[in-house]
């Protein structure tokens, strides 16, 4: 009988993680425009463009959302190399994607806007940030499948056809 690996192996279905991982840019996007959207229509509040720009902005509104999207392709890109190749993903990619949410929180506070687009431009990044995460991180937990070892192969004695060998 040869050794076909830990009976507790999982395998990851990556067809269903790249399936998730673009309806998570969608749902990223999505979370850009609407963020954008409330901190220009309802608080009024410059960002990512000047007031004349309206609630809709100017080419900085799809751009946003872009950027948006590819964030979650990379973030699914970064959930497959983990699937691959480390032993726990899911915490590799828990730390990852909080550290890189926590700098695009960061980033926008260092910029010389004012104190309003920055906070909003905060607060869309954390917005995107926790809904990639999630969002990913649970796509990962439904992509995996166990994997359980293969049975070793049955000899002509051990087959259930065969008698059992008593002593006589």
């Amino acid at each position: 009988m040869s050794y076909q690996g830990p009976a507790n192996r999982t395998a990851f279905d990556y067809r269903k993680l790249w399936a998730g991982g673009a309806a998570t840019a969608a749902v990223a996007a999505l979370v850009a425009v609407v963020g954008l959207l409330i901190a220009r229509g309802l608080f009024d509040v410059e960002v990512l463009a000047p007031k004349g720009g309206g609630i809709w902005g100017n080419a900085n509104t799809l751009t946003y959302a872009l950027i948006a999207a590819a964030a979650a392709l990379g973030a699914t890109g970064l959930a497959h190399l983990l699937c691959v190749a480390t032993p726990t993903p899911g915490q590799f990619f828990g730390w990852i994607m909080a550290l890189v949410t926590l700098i695009a929180i960061v980033l926008p506070l260092t910029l010389s806007v004012a104190l309003e687009a920055k906070v909003a431009t905060a607060l869309i990044n954390l917005a995107i940030g926790l809904a990639i995460t999630a969002l990913i991180s649970g796509t990962m937990a439904s992509a995996r499948r166990p994997q359980f070892p293969s049975a070793p192969a049955a000899d002509a004695t051990d087959s259930w056809r065969s008698r059992p060998n008593y002593p006589r």
